[in-house]
């Protein structure tokens, strides 16, 4: 471990002041969601085409889109900026309420619900019960989401209290 210069701060030493700005626009909210949406389904198909057999191919191409869908607002990247391409583009951020940076723990903690749709299609051939409980409990949850950042006061939804986030407007 190399000792740390007293004069320039560690990234892990610096903490945001916790935000508390206004509900940003809904509308730029679910367009960003879209945009990842199509992401994820690129994703998808990428990996489902590349990879031999078509059981195989989708498989694992819905679990790389669920994966990108978990992690996208915690990825330390410096062109996603710990945040969705979905929100780099409408110009949204996702704040931990502690001021902490965001991270995968947190994103997964915040996006787990809208994964669930892409992990019922592991189980559509080996237990289509299952994938169809799946199915109707991810229509659910977003269902649920989108009710949320419409009627709350703060823009919060459920995946945000769940992690301690809330989304931003900035720029």
């Amino acid at each position: 471990m190399e000792p740390r210069d007293p004069v320039t701060p560690h990234p892990d030493d610096l903490i945001q002041e916790p935000v508390a700005g206004a509900k940003p626009d809904a509308g730029k909210r679910f367009l960003a969601k879209f945009i990842d949406g199509i992401i994820a389904a690129l994703v998808y198909w990428v990996v489902a085409l590349v990879v031999p057999g078509w059981f195989t191919g989708a498989l694992l191409g819905g679990l790389a889109a669920a994966a990108y869908l978990l992690v996208c607002d915690g990825l330390d990247v410096d062109f996603m900026k710990q945040r969705s391409f979905g929100k780099q583009m409408m110009g949204l951020d996702v704040r931990r309420l502690d001021g902490r940076p965001m991270d995968i723990e947190t994103s997964a903690r915040r996006n787990w619900m809208f994964v669930v749709g892409y992990l019922s299609q592991a189980f559509t051939f080996r237990a289509p019960g299952l994938a169809t409980l799946l199915s109707v409990a991810a229509f659910g949850l977003v269902v649920y989401e989108v009710y949320r950042v419409v009627t709350s006061d703060d823009g919060r939804r459920w995946g945000d209290e769940i992690a301690e986030t809330e989304v931003v407007q900035i720029g």
